[in-house]
């Protein structure tokens, strides 16, 4: 290699400027040191390899990139790797709308599980692998066609929105439910539950609760059902819509076609709720929960209806039996009522014959004293004063008070005896008020 020259002026120094006047050494050179020196780096080596292996520029460059394609593939290969279909090698990239771009970069059994980083690795894989120069430098004369349906899947796959379309219609990420005859040899559950795991993929609400086990309890088997009868989906089915004409000026078949992929779309998501729904009543019609689960709520409706029947049984007997005790009580108080009547009647009648013959007394008490005349014979007028003065007294009092003046008049003969007593009982009268002194004259002489 040529050594170049370059022919740098020194800096002018200032006008008046003199080294043994202006120039100060600030320090001393370190004594010299003998070193050998090695050629290195990335170039140097580059370099030694293609003297040793006697290669061209070209050359090297090319079974670099051959080795470092093969170190890339040992790297992915456990994970983004999986053989080429010979079919899909010769796809035509203008078809690209019904290509599967997951196939396309080897991502198959990933699919909308595949992380963007693992879609940018398998690009750079199938990149190095299908690089039109790489063919061209190794001699093949096929066409850059699969290269671009790398690029095109690529582009889909790592645009959000454009993955999310292409997922809404992506019929290998499907999984085909369980036939009646399968589910009859095999696990329900475990052959359902990949079938859900599926379809929940296109929730808005996320987790999606499992279909379970056999074990799960009723609340969380009803959440399950619930769950899908009320799927919220984001689904849509913008990637097979009608290409739309760019023309400016055919812009009524440009309206002609965006309704009428709105209206396919509707239909579409029409038909796939129905699909749903349909797949959801074909699994709960199989699932034994839910047999299991209506037998014991029969059950236990039959127990609260026997429980009630029993409880309105006792009820009535209760009653009855309460109604009976009322009807024995309500005898018993009448016939008691009945014997204290009785026996009231019995004592009134009782109370009222000694009233009368206790008057009776009283009557004769005055008769047997002459009427309260000492000597001779009382004349009818007398008579008349002392009996109308003793109905006045026994009139001011009660059966017992006359009972009491019967009593105190019992044994008494003679008019002053009598008298006596009976003088006594209206001064009493008199001095509670009962009578007047006027009212009862004979009696108090």
């Amino acid at each position: 290699m040529a050594a170049v020259h370059i022919a740098l002026p020194l800096p002018v120094l200032p006008e008046g400027w003199s080294a043994e006047k202006d120039f100060k050494a600030l320090g001393s050179l370190s004594a010299p040191t003998q070193r050998n020196i090695e050629p290195v780096g990335p170039h140097f080596l580059a370099h030694a390899r293609r003297k040793r292996h006697h290669r061209t520029f070209s050359e090297d460059d090319r079974i670099q990139a051959q080795e470092t394609v093969k170190k890339v593939e040992d790297e992915d290969s456990g994970e983004i790797s999986e053989p080429e279909d010979p079919m899909m090698l010769q796809r035509d990239a203008k078809d690209w709308k019904n290509q599967d771009h997951y196939a396309v970069l080897g991502l198959s059994k990933y699919r909308w599980r595949a992380t963007e980083d693992q879609i940018k690795r398998a690009h750079r894989k199938k990149v190095l692998r299908h690089h039109p120069d790489k063919k061209a430098a190794a001699g093949s004369t096929e066409d850059d066609s699969f290269f671009k349906c790398i690029q095109k899947a690529t582009e889909i796959l790592l645009d959000p929105t454009k993955r999310r379309q292409f997922d809404s219609v992506d019929e290998h990420a499907d999984v085909e439910p369980p036939t009646k005859k399968q589910t009859q040899k095999g696990n329900f559950y475990k052959l359902w539950n990949p079938v859900f795991d599926s379809e929940g993929r296109f929730s808005k609400t996320q987790p999606v609760p499992h279909l379970g086990n056999e074990k799960a309890t009723k609340p969380d088997v009803e959440h399950f059902y619930n769950f899908w009868y009320n799927f919220d989906s984001w689904r849509t089915f913008e990637y097979q819509d009608e290409d739309v004409p760019d023309d400016n000026e055919n812009r009524d078949q440009k309206r002609h076609v965006e309704r009428k992929n709105n209206n396919a779309r509707k239909k579409k998501k029409t038909e796939d709720t129905a699909r749903l729904r349909a797949l959801v009543d074909e699994c709960l019609a199989g699932d034994e929960r839910i047999k299991k689960f209506r037998t014991e709520e029969k059950a236990n409706k039959n127990k609260k209806k026997n429980d009630k029947e029993a409880a309105e049984k006792q009820a009535k007997l209760d009653a009855e039996k309460k109604k009976q005790d009322e009807a024995e009580l309500a005898k018993k108080k009448e016939e008691a009522d009945k014997a204290e009547k009785a026996e009231g009647k019995k004592a009134k009648e009782a109370a009222k014959n000694a009233a009368k013959k206790n008057k009776r007394v009283l009557k004769a008490s005055v008769k047997d004293a002459n009427y309260l005349v000492e000597s001779g014979d009382a004349s009818a007028s007398h008579i008349d004063s002392v009996l109308n003065d003793v109905d006045v007294v026994m009139a001011k009092i009660d059966n017992e008070e006359l009972a009491s003046l019967a009593k105190k008049l019992e044994g008494k003969k003679g008019a002053a005896a009598v008298g006596g007593v009976w003088k006594t009982e209206v001064e009493r009268l008199i001095s509670e008020g009962k009578v007047k002194s006027g009212d009862v004259v004979a009696l108090t002489k």
